[in-house]
């Protein structure tokens, strides 16, 4: 049926007495078919002789609007029809009802759900139309904004700036479509942390409140329509510089009128902002000592919270967000909770204060808060448990078998921005979706779905994970393990067309894992190798790789889709790719200026550049759309020195060498790569006076190259040579001029060609000279010097072979071997009883996947036959070890043991030694983190480390249990002695097949 086109507009009917919030959507239904076809449709309310039964008087006074009514003789000719309402809200659904025309017994009576199908003859005059039938008002609105985000209107169209994707037609099929109640009940977010950057918007957008920045109601608006269109449904606003009732008094009743479930801080109880107890309390936040003037503060806020629909916040913490005392004090909580519960009895009555459905509280256990829970502390069933995150995106604790039948549930509250130890983020976007997946997937299974909320800062620049946080909140079922690909190419074709959609997914999923690594804030220029394993340089290229997919992107997009795409896809790329640039280029500087090359205040200059450039990216943000986000991207993040934001952006230090003189060494330096000496000349990484650096042994198994870099680090150009004493061993280029401008270091890599080595070990001696045109004495006789000679470079070789029959499995190489862990060789057959199995997570990790129990429902296992192991052939050259133990380590996600008496557990076994458990989180009492957290979160790993005897080379099998579901693992490294500094550890080993 055709719905609408260019010259036909769509027909909306609703009945009159609807709820606000549908009658609303309705209205922006009607414009949303405007964006798309260029003509809006009309409204038509259906009335009964008498005026509305509910009130809509904040919608109209905040909007503007003065009814939902559309239409007239400039909206075109007549185009399909579309009925839309509330079951028992709208006597036109409920006739086709009981006419037999639409079936809503799956949805009648239900949570937010809805059902949507073609229906003939519904009312008078009209053979066809596509009917909307909501279980209550949000279910409506949801199957309205349904058909809105189908023909192609994003629900970031506002706060993203993302275009309608135009048609010139527009047809409904005939489908009938039952979408059953949310898998969360309550699904919001929480702006937090909100200056400088919401908070500078908000005072260049929105004239102030008599109390501060002006949080009111005209901007709310708009959030609470994002909402609603991101089927969400529940709001904490913005805590540290606002108060939601008081800044505004039409923003709650609005809040109520759109359908906005409100809510407040886990550290705001009693419907309270906490601004509002610094401006109107008296004396001290302090219970025990002032409960006198706390109650009735807390009694204000009920009886204002009461004609609206309202999840209370339950309990009590300190000011400020901190502890409500200096230590776990059950008896004082428990007496808030007492004192709260009462005035909830004396207003709403007993009953309804005990019926979620009625009065719906939640205690959230945040921080030292689960201390309580953890000594005993108890609240009535009807009260939901809100589980938290660690701040870092790690769930610290989850109902047990005997806490799920709790009538309030539990829920969790999740953190996208954070601002405390060990470090804020709160830039841009640096949440990995597959990490969002299985810690949601874990706490949707273990029956925590209650509520669902996440800290988002300042909101932008978080669309993607906000999106996808609320499309799993909304419907977890439609995403498994594998999904976060494909759901990414869904959201990039419904923000930015389809014709990029595969290549932008491909894209954001990239920028997931990367970002995921580290927080940016955390990266400095310590944090790559740049020596080890090419590790800062391939870090930085795929950051670069990037950047340039994204460039590449955004060019072939029409300049209406382009805003969108810069704030969601190009800026946080861009951004990345800037910062890392300036921090490796930042290391790269320091260590160059530290082996004397002239190369180092090229570099200087190229990271200042960048400083600039980042600058740039962020007036270009704040600038776009003539200014529309004025401020949104103020938020400082180059120069931390603690957790604390830095007041200025500060670039870290930066070395000069004086190019007006030589080096003592010569005109000519040289370095390999594995080593941040410099020959020839003394430093603090080789023997003084000795002219020798010695590589990284090669070997059939391992890197098929090494690098040399030759620069300049004096006054006169060079000619430069190399040499070898085997003719098995290749360089890049031989020879060379090098000048003194410092912008042509040369990097020469080192190849040995095992078709023609000998066999056995050996060490391949390598000269590098150099020589000038028309030197003068004291130039040929210091080439090197004064006291100097020609470097000289040792090659070893070891020329190994693996035996025929070592097949599917790993081979060591300069003394380790990394694994994916992903790459098993084979897994042990468990009990038959035993139903558990080991799935590969794609994208959850630092480097490739993760590999975890399913189901996470699962018992725990044990180290043995009865439980499924994954097992490794692994194959070893070195004849021995330095201690005669071989070191294995296990890299993991940052889970956190969310079952107290089930930590986090595995087993591992080489060859036929006795297994070795490793419990690598350790939990600590009164709600802390555990030991060794802050390091965790930081490296976005914990790391578990067994020794075992080396046997010596040759074939061995290591066999890895996981014991607890909830634990996720991701790389294995088995040190022989060779493992080396880096982040993010040696790349894996070669695998034979």
């Amino acid at each position: 049926m055709l719905l609408a086109s260019s010259g036909s507009a769509v027909q909306i009917f609703a009945e009159q007495d609807d709820w606000p919030a549908v009658l609303r959507v309705c209205d922006d239904l009607a414009t949303d078919f405007g964006r798309v076809t260029g003509l809006n449709g009309t409204v038509s309310l259906l009335q009964n002789g008498t005026s509305p039964s509910l009130n809509s008087s904040m919608i109209f006074n905040v909007t503007g609007k003065t009814t939902y009514q559309m239409g007239g003789s400039s909206y075109g000719s007549k185009g399909g029809f579309i009925i839309a309402g509330t079951v028992g809200n709208s006597t036109i659904i409920d006739g086709l009802v009981k006419a037999g025309k639409i079936d809503v017994s799956a949805i009648e009576g239900t949570w937010e759900a809805y059902v949507s199908a073609m229906v003939a003859d519904p009312m008078p005059g009209v053979s066809q139309a596509m009917v909307i039938a909501g279980s209550d008002r949000r279910g409506s609105v949801y199957g309205l904004y349904s058909v809105s985000e189908q023909i192609g209107v994003s629900p970031w169209y506002y706060w993203a700036d993302s275009p309608p994707q135009k048609h010139n037609s527009i047809y409904a099929a005939n489908t009938t479509v039952v979408q059953a109640s949310p898998s969360v009940k309550y699904r919001g977010f929480f702006i937090n942390d909100e200056a400088p950057a919401l908070t500078g918007y908000i005072m260049a957008k929105f004239p102030p409140s008599p109390w501060g920045p002006g949080f009111n109601a005209d901007f709310y608006k708009t959030v609470f329509e994002l909402l609603l269109r991101l089927r969400a449904n529940y709001l904490w606003p913005a805590q540290w510089n606002s108060m939601f009732n008081v800044d505004d008094p039409r923003s709650q009743a609005l809040a109520d009128e759109y359908g906005v479930v409100m809510g407040s801080s886990h550290t705001e109880p009693m419907a309270r902002a906490t601004k509002e107890w610094n401006v109107f309390g008296e004396g001290p936040w302090q219970w025990n000592t002032n409960n006198a003037s706390i109650y009735p503060f807390f009694v204000e806020g009920a009886e204002r919270a009461k004609p609206y629909e309202n999840v209370l916040t339950m309990g009590m913490r300190g000011s400020g967000d901190t502890a409500l005392g200096a230590g776990i004090e059950t008896s004082l909580l428990e007496n808030v909770v007492a004192a709260q519960t009462q005035i909830l009895d004396n207003i709403w009555g007993n009953a309804s204060v005990q019926s979620p459905d009625i009065v719906p509280q939640m205690w959230c256990l945040y921080k030292e808060v689960q201390g309580y829970y953890q000594a005993g502390m108890r609240v009535p069933d009807y009260i939901t448990l809100l589980w938290t995150d660690d701040n870092f995106g790690n769930i610290r604790r989850l109902p047990l078998a005997n806490e799920t039948g709790r009538i309030g549930g539990a829920g969790v509250y999740y953190h996208f921005d954070y601002v405390g130890d060990p470090r804020d983020y709160k830039w841009i976007n640096t949440v990995q979706l597959q990490k969002t997946w299985t810690e949601m997937h874990l706490a949707y299974e273990r029956d925590a779905k209650q509520i669902w909320v996440v800290n988002v800062g300042d909101l932008k620049p978080l669309e993607l994970p906000i999106s996808h946080f609320f499309d799993l909140a909304y419907d977890i079922t439609l995403w498994d393990k594998d999904s976060v690909p494909y759901w990414l190419q869904m959201w990039a074709a419904r923000e930015f067309g389809p014709a990029v959609a595969s290549d932008t997914a491909m894209l954001m999923n990239n920028y997931s894992i990367a970002a995921g690594r580290r927080k940016f804030e955390l990266v400095d220029p310590t944090t790559y190798s740049l020596i080890n394993y090419d590790e800062a340089d391939r870090v930085l290229a795929q950051w670069q790789t990037m950047q340039a997919s994204a460039q590449s992107i955004m060019s072939s997009l029409p300049a209406e889709t382009q805003p969108a795409f810069f704030e969601m896809v190009y800026h946080p790329v861009t951004a990345a790719y800037v910062y890392y640039d300036i921090m490796i280029s930042v290391a790269k500087n320091n260590l160059y200026a530290e082996q004397g090359r002239n190369s180092a205040n090229a570099l200087a200059q190229h990271a200042q550049a960048q400083f600039a450039h980042d600058h740039e990216l962020t007036t270009q943000y704040n600038g776009l759309l003539n200014g529309k986000w004025a401020h949104m991207m103020d938020q400082t993040h180059i120069g931390y020195q603690y957790w604390q934001q830095p007041m200025r952006q500060a670039l870290p230090g930066l070395q000069y060498v004086q190019t007006l003189e030589r080096d003592l060494a010569g005109d000519m330096g040289v370095t390999i790569q594995g080593s941040n000496a410099t020959v020839p000349g003394d430093d603090m990484y080789h023997t003084l006076s000795s002219n020798v650096l010695t590589f990284s042994p090669f070997d059939p198994h391992g890197v098929s190259s090494q690098w040399i870099d030759i620069f300049s680090m004096g006054t006169k150009p060079f000619f430069w040579n190399i040499t070898s004493n085997a003719t098995f061993v290749h360089f890049s280029q031989s020879s060379g001029q090098l000048s003194t401008n410092g912008t042509t270091d040369i990097r020469i890599y080192a190849t040995v060609d095992w078709e023609t080595c000998p066999p056995g070990s050996g060490i391949v001696l390598i000269n590098i000279t150099a020589s000038e045109a028309q030197p003068t004495m004291y130039d040929q006789q210091t080439l090197y010097g004064t006291q100097y000679s020609m470097p000289q470079l040792m090659l070893p070789y070891n020329h190994t072979a693996l035996p025929a029959n070592f097949t599917n499995g790993f081979v060591e190489s300069d003394g380790h071997i990394t694994i994916e862990v992903e790459h098993w060789s084979s897994i042990s057959s468990p009990a038959p009883s035993n139903n558990v199995s080991y799935n590969v997570i794609p994208g959850l990790s630092r480097t490739l996947s993760g590999v975890t129990l399913f189901p996470v429902t699962a018992p725990s296992q044990s180290p043995s036959d009865a439980s499924p192991a994954l097992l490794y052939n692994l194959y070893t050259f070195s004849p021995n070890t330095t201690t005669g133990l071989v070191e294995i380590t296990l890299v993991t996600t940052t889970a956190l043991n969310t079952i107290p008496d089930r930590p986090l557990q595995y087993a591992v076994q080489l060859d036929d030694q006795p297994p070795k458990m490793g419990q690598y989180i350790i939990d600590q009492p009164a709600g802390a983190n555990p030991i060794g957290w802050d390091q965790a979160v930081a490296n976005s790993a914990w790391t578990s480390m067994s020794n075992f005897t080396y046997s010596g080379p040759g074939a061995h099998e290591l066999k890895v249990w996981a014991l607890e579901p909830g634990m996720v693992m991701n790389t294995i490294w088995v040190d022989l002695g060779g493992v080396r500094p880096s982040y993010l550890g040696p790349p894996e080993s070669w695998r034979v097949a």
